[in-house]
Order: C-alpha cells, then structure tokens, then sequence
C-alpha cells in the first residue's frame, strides 16, 4: 500500500509538472468559457434601441405584377418573416439575382399569380424554410380571398381549402443540402489521414531516436532532408491511400449504380465536381505537411516513445478544435460565419475550413488565393523551422528539453 501511495504521488507530480498537459487543460476551459458565454458577449454588442430594428434585418423583396396582391403579400410576410425586412420591388428578374449574389439582399419571392411563386436566394441552407413558410402563408390568402366572395357550395369551399401551391426554388450558389454529405466524408477523411500519418511520423522520428539511429544518419545527411523526406513519403503513402479508398468506391458504385436507384443522398455523395477534387488534393497536400511537419519536430525532441502522446497533444488538441469548428458550422448550416472566416485563414485550420466553405457556400475566388497562398508560405516556413529543431532535438538526451532552450539552439543553428 505504502508502495502505490508513492506511485501515485510521483504519476500525479509527473502530470503537474507537465506544462503541455496544463496548458491544453486550462487551454480547453478557457474555449469552454468562450463558448459557454457567446450568447451573453453577443448580447452586449447588440443595439438597445429598437426604433430602427429594420436597419439590422436582411432583406427580403417580393415582386408581383398585381399591385393589390403585392400589397396583401407584404402585409402577410412581415408578420410571418419577423427576421426580414420585406420589402415591394418592381425591378427585373436579373437586376434581383444581381442583388442578391452581391449581398444586398437576403432571398426574394417572385410571384407567378396567386398560388405559383419563384424564390430566389444565393446559398440554399439546408434549414433554409422560407419557401415552406411562404407557401403556408400563399394558401391563406388564397383562401381568404375566396371566401370574401361568399356564396360558394360546400365543393368549391373544400376546393379552396385543399389548394396547392406550385413552390419553385432556384439557387444562384450552392445547395447546401446536396453538397453535406460528400463535403462531411471529404473532412473526416482529411481528418483521419492527416491525424493517423501525422501520428506515423512522430513515431518514426522517435523510434530512430530512441535506438540512436538518429545520430548515424544525421552525419550522412542534411536534417531538412531527412525531415522533408520521411514528411514527404508519409503525405505520398496518404495520398495513395484516399485516392485509393475513394477510387474504389467510385468505381464499384459505377458498376452496381443501377441497383441504388434514384436514392438522393448516395447521388450526391458521387456527383461531386471535379474542381472539388482539386481543391481538396490541395488542401490535403498543404494541410498533411504542415502538420506531419509539427509531428517530426516535436516527436524529435522526445527521449522515450511513452512520451510522445504528451509531446504532440497541443498540436492534437489544435487541429481538433479547427475540426470541431468546421463540424458544428456544418450542422448548424451556417458555413460562412465569422469565425469560420477567420479559420480560413489560420494555417492550422484552413485547410478544412477554407474547403467547406468552398464546398458549401460562394467563396471569392480571391479569399481562395489568398487562404491558399498563407497556407503554402507557412507550410515551407514550418517545414524549415522543423528540420532545425530536428537537428537539434536528435542529439538531446535525458529530461525533455525546455522550449526556451530549444528556441535558442535553433536561433543559434
């Protein structure tokens, strides 16, 4: 008994000792706080003065050839669509698609009659309702209006009642509804492979380290050869594997397509455009080698492979959050918020949130150059940074080295 008390007391030092450890703990519930209070912060921003909430509401047009109907349709949307500033136009169908894949407005509803509609919107969300609403809100003043008439038979008054409305949505961008699913098994599979081959390389590094193999092959040859290298071959042996995975997949579905018949989600899964494939070969390349990069510096400053899981789990931990983020604006249907904007541009998160909004929504081609241009700039700057610290963690032995101690060989290198 005296025996574990001394070993736990010794495992439970170890861990409060562990500024890795500490820091992803109070890391995480500080995130944890973040998110907690998002409703309460966004609330201090919001306006008090509620004269003008119209100002702050997006805006929604409605377009009909009858002015009355114009009128009631108004009327009845504003009081259905509290979230919208709705608003009568008599502009030309292309000058409204125009305002509408500008930003200027949110969605608009051209009505074809009394019970036929078009509605306009530049990204279909998933949990987009509008046409839904609008149809509901259509049957009611169809049948109000019958009615006023009086005078009709029990036939005709069934016949209002039972009205369908002919509802037709046309994206001008993407539907989200029919990209989710090929975009979600696209992040999970970049997930997987960056996460497991990432994992492959620290090993590695380690492995030689730990059998002072290292320190034969580090007089034979450049460090940032040897760590351009085994990083290299790892997003080779990735690469292989997810063309590998998803070209058997195409091609076996292609053989027994028939036999799936019109089922809409597998559909969709497959009829992805190719320019997506690029962009995600792209994505795939520089997001595995900036951090299989992180994973061969780290794991070259560690002495035992048992401390490895402790050395990378900043990095782990980082890389999750940035695929955490991506999910729950996927679920949500909101790929464009700000802080999947901001992600696009970090490194470390880019490479899945740049290509789901890619996937999802209407990116400008110039926020795709310029994401992709930091993210090829950081890639080689990691990638030189973490062949020095290979060059220096190969040849430190014993305790794990400080930061600050490494920071100053490297500067010195």
């Amino acid at each position: 008994m005296k025996q574990f008390g001394k070993i736990l007391k010794f495992e439970l030092k170890n861990y409060a000792k562990n500024k890795a450890f500490v820091g992803v703990t109070i890391f995480l519930m500080v995130v944890i706080a973040i998110v907690m209070f998002f409703p309460r912060i966004t609330a201090l921003f919001e306006s008090d003065d509620t004269s003008n909430t119209t100002a702050d509401l997006s805006v929604m047009l409605v377009k009909a050839d009858d002015p009355t109907q114009a009128d009631m349709v108004k009327e009845t949307f504003a009081a259905s669509f509290t979230d919208y500033d709705v608003q009568i136009t008599d502009e030309e169908i292309s000058v409204i698609k125009n305002k509408i894949t500008s930003g200027d407005v949110e969605c608009a509803f051209v009505m074809n009659g009394a019970t036929s509609f078009t509605y306009y919107v530049n990204n279909l969300s998933m949990y987009d309702m509008n046409p839904d609403i609008a149809t509901s809100v259509l049957q009611q003043i169809y049948q109000m209006n019958a009615m006023i008439g009086g005078g009709m038979s029990q036939e005709d008054a069934a016949g209002v009642m039972s009205i369908q409305i002919d509802a037709e949505v046309e994206s001008l961008g993407k539907d989200q509804m029919q990209n989710f699913f090929y975009t979600y098994i696209m992040i999970f599979a970049l997930y997987m492979v960056i996460l497991l081959y990432g994992q492959m390389v620290a090993m590695s590094v380690a492995t030689e380290k730990s059998s002072r193999a290292m320190e034969l092959l580090i007089t034979s040859a450049k460090p940032i050869n040897m760590m351009f290298g085994k990083v290299l071959a790892a997003c080779m042996a990735g690469l292989v594997q997810l063309v590998a995975i998803f070209g058997s997949a195409l091609v076996f579905y292609n053989v027994n397509k028939s036999y799936w018949g019109d089922n809409g989600i597998i559909d969709s899964i497959f009829n992805i455009p190719p320019e997506l494939f690029v962009y995600m070969l792209v994505f795939f390349l520089l997001g595995f080698l900036i951090y299989a990069f992180l994973y061969g510096a780290i794991s070259s400053t560690v002495s035992k492979l048992e401390d490895i899981n402790t050395a990378v789990q900043p990095v782990t931990f980082l890389f999750i959050i940035g695929f955490m983020v991506v999910m729950f604006s996927m679920s949500s249907g909101s790929v464009d918020n700000i802080l999947m904007q901001i992600c696009s541009y970090i490194p470390f998160t880019s490479p899945m949130a740049m290509f789901t909004r890619i996937a999802m929504s209407t990116v400008p081609w110039y926020e795709i150059a310029i994401s992709i241009g930091i993210l090829v700039a950081s890639t080689f700057g990691i990638g030189i940074l973490s062949a020095k610290i290979y060059r220096v963690g190969v040849l430190m032995y014993g305790t794990s080295p400080k930061i600050g101690n490494i920071i100053k060989a490297v500067w010195k290198a």
